[in-house]
C-alpha cells in the first residue's frame, strides 16, 4: 500500500509518528497551514511558521523517507482577527517557494464578512500563482457553508478541477462532486469520518475524485488512519488498485496541478537505519503520468 496523505498537521506530531507511517506505506504528506490553537498576533509569527514549514518541518520528514509538502495560506479562523490581514501581503512570496502544492486552507470558519474577503483575496492569489486550493468547510453549519464555498469557487473563476473540499461527510458530499471540484474526508477517532462510513461513501459515490486524510494534528486524531481506511476498503472487497487509487493517485493528481509535487524516494535513506537524507537529485512532477 502507498499512501499520499493530502492533509496532515506534522508539526503537531512526534518523530514516532513519522516512523510508523512510513511503516504503514506513507511515502508523501502535504500539510497545509493552520491554526496553531494560540492566537497568532502579529504577521512576522506568521512568517515564522511558513518558513518552518518550509524548511525545518520538510527536513525533519526526509529524515524518515517520507516527502514532505506544504499548502500556504491565513486560515479561515484567524481570518476574523484584524491584525493578521497583513498575511495576505507576504503569501504571495511563499507561494513560489519550493515545495508549495497549493493554497490553503482557505474557506470557513464562522461564516462572517471578514472570511468572505479572505476566502476571495486567496482564490485570486490562487489564480495568479496558477496553483490549486485546498477548502477548509466550517464545523459548525457544514452543509450552509458548503454551498457558500462552492458559490464563491464559482464567483472566482477557478476551474472546479483546480480546488478540493475538505471535511466532507454525507450531508454535502454530493452537491461537491456536482460542482466538478475534488472531495475530501478526514477520518478521526471520534469527530469528523470514520473507515465504515467511508467505505459506504465509496460505495454510493466511486472512487474518482474521492480524497482521504487523517488531519492529524494536536487534537485527537491519528496519522495512520488513511492506512486504516485502505485495509477498511480492502475489507469490505475493493481491491489493490482501488486502494491505490484512493490512498495515492487521486491525492497525486490533485497535487500534481501546482508542478511542484516531488514523489520519488528521498536519498539516502535506509528504512531502520538514521538518515542522511538531502533534497539533492529530486524530480519535480509536473504534469507527468501517475
Amino acid at each position: 500500500m502507498r499512501i499520499l496523505d493530502p492533509h496532515i498537521h506534522m508539526t503537531s506530531r512526534t518523530t514516532d509518528d513519522y516512523e510508523a507511517m512510513y511503516a504503514a506505506g506513507v511515502r508523501v504528506v502535504v500539510e497545509p497551514a493552520f491554526w496553531l490553537g494560540q492566537p497568532r498576533t502579529s504577521v512576522g509569527s506568521f512568517c515564522d511558521y511558513f518558513d518552518a514549514l518550509l524548511g525545518w518541518e520538510r527536513f525533519r520528514a526526509a529524515q524518515f523517507g517520507i516527502r514532505h509538502h506544504a499548502t500556504i495560506a491565513l486560515n479561515p479562523k484567524e481570518a476574523n482577527d484584524p491584525r493578521c490581514r497583513a498575511v495576505l501581503d507576504e503569501i504571495p512570496r511563499y507561494l513560489l517557494k519550493d515545495g508549495v502544492v497549493a493554497v490553503g486552507e482557505v474557506g470557513y470558519d464562522s461564516m462572517t464578512p471578514a472570511e468572505d474577503e479572505v476566502f476571495a483575496a486567496q482564490l485570486q492569489l490562487a489564480r495568479e500563482a496558477g496553483l490549486p486550493v485546498l477548502v477548509h468547510t466550517p464545523h459548525r453549519d457544514k452543509l450552509a457553508g458548503t454551498r457558500r464555498t462552492l458559490d464563491v469557487v464559482r464567483e472566482s473563476g477557478l476551474p472546479p478541477e483546480m480546488v478540493l473540499v475538505d471535511h466532507l461527510n454525507e450531508t454535502n458530499v454530493a452537491m461537491v462532486r456536482d460542482a466538478g471540484c475534488w472531495a475530501g474526508f478526514s477520518i478521526y477517532p471520534d469527530t469528523k469520518m470514520d473507515e465504515g462510513r467511508m467505505v459506504a461513501l465509496l460505495r454510493e459515490h466511486g472512487t474518482e475524485r474521492m480524497i482521504v486524510n487523517s488531519a492529524a494534528d494536536w487534537g485527537r486524531s491519528d496519522p495512520l488512519k488513511t492506512a486504516r481506511t485502505g485495509r477498511a476498503m480492502l475489507a469490505d472487497g475493493y481491491s489493490d488498485d482501488d486502494v491505490d487509487q484512493v490512498l495515492w493517485r487521486n491525492p497525486v493528481a490533485f497535487y500534481a496541478q501546482s508542478g511542484n509535487l516531488v514523489l520519488d524516494p528521498v536519498p539516502g535513506f535506509v528504512p531502520g537505519e538514521a538518515a542522511s537524507a538531502t533534497f539533492e537529485g529530486s524530480s519535480v512532477l509536473r504534469g507527468a503520468r501517475v
